[in-house]
Parts: C-alpha cells; structure tokens; sequence
C-alpha cells in the first residue's frame, strides 16, 4: 500500500505526469514487497515552495507513505531514485529534493482494513 505525493513548484504538463508515474511505478519495487500495482501517486505541481529562503529555482518535496516498514538500505535506494526522477524529468536539483518517508501501521482500502 504505497502513496507518494510529489509536491513541485515546476509547472507539469500531461506527458511529464505520466512520465512521473510510470517511474515511480518503477522506481517504488526497491521497497521489498511494494510494487505499482498497490501504489497511488498525486502529483501536486507549480506549488509555492521555498528552500534557504529561496524559491528561485525547480523544487519538490516527495512524500513516500506505506504500509508496514522498510530497511534503511531500501530507503537509501529509492531516495537516490527518487532524485534522479526528479532530475530527469523535472529538472529539479537532488539538492532541490527532500525525500520524507512514513510507515503506516493501518491502512484502508475498499471499505476495510488491512
């Protein structure tokens, strides 16, 4: 039960949202046990964000939520992954990003819970 909400002050058209998607799809199996056929993404563009004082450059919070818990290790590798999407896709700095990351101990889904 992954969700990553990516928040960027950079204007995202149609092509780069699905672009997005599909690489987080990708990216989020270096969680073990996630993989995109449980993972919502929101993709929150041309938000006002400020990093140091400043807001004169491409910035993005991404915000990874999931159900249970991951190692440190995965957390590494997709934090380096989660940069390079960015990088690639948005032209957001690694030092533009700050990755957060939640582990959910209830989740629920289609009327229950997991």
């Amino acid at each position: 039960m992954p969700y990553m909400h990516v928040r960027t002050n950079v204007k995202v058209n149609e092509e780069k949202r699905l672009s997005l998607k599909k690489a987080f799809g990708e990216a989020i199996s270096l969680l073990p046990g996630k993989s995109e056929s449980w993972l919502m993404v929101d993709i929150e563009d041309e938000a006002c964000l400020f990093f140091a004082g400043e807001s004169d450059r491409p910035l993005a919070m991404v915000e990874a939520e999931l159900l249970g818990k991951s190692t440190p290790a995965a957390y590494e590798k997709l934090t380096a992954r989660v940069c390079e999407i960015m990088q690639q896709e948005l032209a957001v700095s690694p030092d533009g990003v700050y990755v957060k990351y939640a582990e959910v101990d209830h989740w629920g889904y289609n009327g229950s819970n997991f």
